[in-house]
Parts: structure tokens; sequence; C-alpha cells
């Protein structure tokens, strides 16, 4: 079989890069289209994943939309001569790809922020996948899984980092073998989803970056790149995208307002703070089940997330307490790679996979509110 797959930003290739090494490595060609997006050529190339460009995009609010007619050109175009049996993708690109070539299309989906995206992408899918946390039906093919995207990469069966690996990117982060370290991770919001939303304002990461420096060594993460450090007690987060998830391991707290890092910390034991303008009574289900299950906080105000923020850093056993909540967690949440493989092999027939089921209105997002009675005691 031959499988085009669609991975416009970084997380898309973490995403699909196990799922393709298997199928691969099972005797299918696969080619992932990928977009100039951040580190998502980096990513590629790392893992040595049989790709191609299709174009670029930077991280302001209306670079997409500029290039919108010469990506669909390039990407389209690109397809036909690879001539795939089955696409995947996350929205508009894959599913229009797959109507034009009249090839079967599954997307995998996990953003509950619903639209024009999805309104006019997923009426051309084949199936549509999404966690068991998602709040809106999206068409009739609609099946979900137990888990979350990450659990991609992420799950115990993808991730478990080696103690060499931790000691290396302490080395390449120049952190001395016990120093505490936080991750500050700061959202550009340039993407069509985050059109008005907001996150940190300057003033107010400063005053984070502050506080946090007199608990741990602050390494910020700005996806924007606007970040003016000098005078601020903290440096740059450097390190290969592709060591991400080794640092945010070692790390002994994020503090963010963004989305997918939060989720990456949760699932791999690392406490995390966010704060966003999605965060409220309408916050996506996935948040608030990892809220629940005592893996996140998720804080409406700066002033609650960095009070939180401190009192983490300031309170004695969290390593093992996060360990094993994480471990509570994903006891039954499957191994999402083995989803989609199966879904590829069966050409988007999400009905005849084991560990997808439909969606089923009412059952999915009765996520109980999270139980903010999880308290820690901090130390003097």
């Amino acid at each position: 079989m031959r499988y085009l797959i669609f991975t416009n930003t970084p997380a898309h290739v973490h995403l699909y890069r196990n799922a393709v090494s298997r199928l691969r490595a099972a005797g299918h060609d696969v080619l992932v289209l990928g977009r100039d997006y951040g580190c998502t050529v980096d990513l590629l190339e790392w893992y040595d994943l049989p790709h191609e460009v299709y174009g670029y995009c930077d991280t302001s609010k209306w670079s997409l939309l500029a290039r919108l007619p010469a990506h669909y050109v390039r990407a389209i175009r690109r397809a036909r001569r690879f001539d795939p049996d089955h696409i995947f993708g996350m929205g508009a690109y894959a599913a229009h790809t797959g109507a034009l070539l009249r090839t079967p299309v599954t997307l995998l989906i996990d953003s509950e922020v619903t639209g024009l995206d999805h309104a006019i992408s997923t009426p051309f899918a084949r199936s549509v996948l999404t966690p068991d946390t998602f709040g809106t039906k999206l068409c009739d093919d609609h099946h979900v899984f137990s888990g979350l995207k990450e659990c991609a990469y992420l799950h115990p069966d993808e991730f478990s980092p080696a103690s060499d690996a931790r000691a290396d990117v302490r080395e390449r982060l120049d952190l001395a073998p016990e120093e505490p370290f936080v991750i500050v991770r700061l959202n550009a919001f340039g993407s069509h989803h985050d059109v008005g939303r907001g996150g940190f304002t300057p003033d107010r990461r400063r005053e984070l970056i502050e506080r946090l420096a007199a608990h741990a060594t602050v390494l910020v993460s700005d996806e924007g790149g606007d970040m003016v450090y000098e005078g601020l007690p903290a440096r740059p987060f450097s390190v290969h995208p592709a060591l991400l998830h080794d640092a945010l391991a070692e790390a002994d707290l994020l503090v963010a307002d963004t989305q997918t890092m939060v989720t990456e910390a949760a699932l791999i034991g690392t406490p995390a703070v966010r704060s966003n303008s999605f965060v409220g009574e309408d916050d996506m289900g996935n948040f608030r089940e990892l809220e629940r299950h005592g893996l996140i906080y998720n804080e409406a105000t700066v002033d609650a997330a960095i009070d939180r923020a401190e009192t983490l850093l300031a309170t004695e056993g969290t390593d093992a307490t996060w360990r094993r909540r994480r471990d509570a967690f994903l006891a039954d949440r499957c191994a999402l790679t083995d989803v989609i493989v199966d879904v590829a092999t069966a050409l988007g027939d999400a009905s005849a996979v084991d560990g997808l089921r439909p969606y089923e209105a009412g059952d999915s997002n009765e996520v109980s509110e999270p139980d903010r009675t999880v308290e820690l005691t901090r130390s003097e």
C-alpha cells in the first residue's frame, strides 16, 4: 500500500513518526508532506522520514492565508504523482487532497475549537478520529480512542527516557546533574485557531520569570522569538527539538500559555501549569481531564498561575507523586500508534479497528469537573 501523511506542525511529525516507521518496516510505501513551519523540517530530517516540503509558513496570523493557494497547488501536484491508497492528516490540506484524488482520508483531530476548519474538512473524510474527551460530534464517521493524540509517541510503549539521555540533555542545556530547572513555553498565537486568543503579556512574562528564578534555573522556549532576555534571570531553551521530551522529562516544572507541550508534560509525568484565554468553562476536554487526574493545573489568571508554579517548586516529593498519577492515567489508555497502523491497513475503515468506537453524543465529554482539592503541602 501507499500512504500519504500531512505534517503541518512539529506535533504532527511526532504524531505519525512511529507509524511511518512501522508501515515502512511492513513493506508499505510512505511519503510525508511537510510544511516548513517552526521545527517541522528539522524533526522530519532528524527521524529520517521520507518527506517533501510543500510550503513555508511563519508564526504570524496572516502568513498561512497569503501562501495558501501555492501550498495547495504543490501539495496536490505531489500527491497526484505519489498516487496514494490512503491519506492521513489533521485538516483541510489532507481532506481536500483526498477529495480531488478520490482517495480515502483519515483525519486525526484533537482541537475542539470548531469552526471553518472542521466544517470544510470533515465532510471529505472517510473517517475522523479524536480522543474520547472530545466534546463535539464532527461527522457520521467520527470514532474515538481512549487517550490523547500524544499517546502516539509518549505512551510507555513508545517513550521511556534513559538515564544516559537525560544526562546528555542536561549537558546540552549546560545544567548541573542535580540543578533544578523550569521550562517556560511561550506561544506565538499565530495559528488560525488562535485568532482572538492570548497568553502571557510581555510584562507578565517578565514577572513570571523573575519569580520562578528565585526557585530554579529558568529556560525560556519562545515560539514567537520576540522575548527580550536582557536583564532577566533566564536564558533560551536551546536544544534540538527532537530532544525536547528528554528535557521535559528531566525538568522540575513546565509553565506555559501553549497547549501541546502541556499535554506532553502530563504524559511524561512532569508537573505543568497552563494559563491562556482558552482556560475557563468552555476549555477543551483533554485539559480538564488531565487536571482532574492531578497532572496539570489550568489557571485562568496569570497571578494564579505564578502562585501555583511557586507552590509546586517549593513542595517536596512532586516527582514521585506525578509519576504515580501519570502511571494511573495511562494504565487504560491506548498506544495510539497501534491504532493508526490498523486504520492504515484498513484503508480508513475505523469500524474495523480494535481500540476505536463510534462517537456517541453525550458520552465523550462528560468529564467531571477538575478536583481542585487535590493539593500539595507546601514545604517551608
